[in-house]
């Protein structure tokens, strides 16, 4: 994204903007009300960069809350809504300036780019949907192998299929036909019935239409996203600044959901950059080349989303599919101490996602409420 010349001067405080720019800034009334919004602006401004500070701490940690987990995630969506709520009492407590030039302008881009958002939360959540079946194929699989009775030849065949159906359903959706073609388990006639039976799911829960595209939603999120220009934050009284931070903190989250969670035609090919300028582009930008880091690693490239629990629900099903081929009747001690080993993990990994999954959903829904609300009282204060 191209640098303005607004970067040379962001150093310069916006009081000095209005100094130079407003004849009647010398009165004590023009000069109280100009410090105390220069308060309130620097006030969102360190409050953007200390949220996002904590993120990047806490990202570094290992456990729960490490980097791309649903706990994590779930912190920066908190974070976007705190964000959210403190810009939405700077737009009301100024909301006289913003019918006029550049703030109409200014404020009507930034509530264009929020509805896009409103399609990815959409997306989101239908990816959480695609989680939960998962969810129920490692239920199977936990059941089938269950500790407390003897394991058969019968229960490894039906935690086979569906650790089999777990993996095709974990795929990367540009690769499923493959794996459907490949499928080493099971007659043709049953990965038909599987593969036209995932299709009536999608097409049941899928909230966005078929040719939605996660990553062309992004960049249009990310078009024209420029750092306000120094005209603009002086006829704005610097308001354009939390008008462009807002709208990068946007995208930003946005991206962070989709290079997470699965959704159609993911994609993470997106032109951000904060420039260091502000506060908060140090740490927001060390998230984002974490994360872009994250994604090229070997084993992450083709995954169907970054979410960590995602990682390791596909690990553990693909070690315990290795065991399985393993085994031979009459089974060993040895191998049925490490069935139960290996049960006892995806256990865990299963629980994670059943007590993580329902908070992080109603966080995404609250993320959606709250911009579809801001954006209704935005355009209720402009009639």
């Amino acid at each position: 994204m191209p640098a303005t010349d607004f970067q040379g001067t962001f150093g310069r405080s916006l009081l000095s903007f209005r100094r130079d720019h407003q004849v009647d800034s010398n009165t004590p009334a023009a000069g109280s009300s100009s410090h105390s919004m220069e308060a309130e602006l620097d006030s969102f401004q360190r409050q953007v960069a200390e949220k996002f500070t904590d993120l990047n701490a806490s990202g570094d940690g290992d456990g729960d809350g490490e980097l791309l987990s649903l706990e994590w995630i779930g912190k920066l969506l908190d974070s976007f809504l705190c964000c959210q709520e403190e810009f939405r009492a700077i737009v009301f407590n100024h909301r006289s300036q913003i019918s006029t030039s550049p703030m109409n302008r200014l404020i009507s881009d930034y509530f264009e780019r929020s509805i896009k958002a409103l399609d990815v939360c959409n997306a989101i959540r239908d990816g959480i949907e695609q989680i939960r079946q998962w969810q129920k194929l490692s239920d199977i699989v936990i059941s089938a192998l269950d500790s407390r009775r003897p394991v058969g030849e019968g229960q490894l065949r039906r935690a086979k299929k569906a650790l089999i159906d777990l993996a095709i359903g974990m795929l990367d959706e540009k690769e499923t036909s493959l794996a459907h073609r490949n499928r080493s388990f099971g007659r043709v006639k049953d990965s038909h019935n599987h593969h036209r039976s995932m299709g009536h799911f999608r097409s049941l829960s899928w909230s966005v239409s078929r040719s939605w595209s996660a990553s062309k939603q992004l960049q249009a999120l990310a078009s024209n996203l420029n750092t306000p220009r120094q005209n603009d934050v002086v006829a704005s009284n610097g308001l354009a600044v939390p008008v462009y931070t807002m709208a990068s903190v946007l995208l930003f989250v946005m991206w962070v959901l989709v290079a997470a969670i699965p959704c159609q035609d993911r994609g993470l090919q997106v032109n951000f950059f904060v420039p260091r300028q502000f506060q908060w582009a140090a740490p927001v930008m060390s998230l984002h080349d974490k994360i872009v880091e994250e994604s090229k690693r070997r084993d992450r490239k083709n995954c169907c989303g970054l979410l960590k629990e995602i990682g390791r629900i596909e690990k553990s099903s693909r070690v315990m599919n290795e065991l399985i081929d393993s085994i031979h009747f009459p089974m060993s001690e040895e191998k049925e101490i490490e069935v139960k080993q290996r049960v006892e993990e995806l256990v865990e990994i299963h629980e994670a996602l059943k007590n993580g999954l329902d908070p992080f959903e109603r966080k995404v829904r609250e993320v959606f409420h709250r911009i579809v609300r801001s954006r209704t009282e935005n355009l209720d204060s402009l009639c």
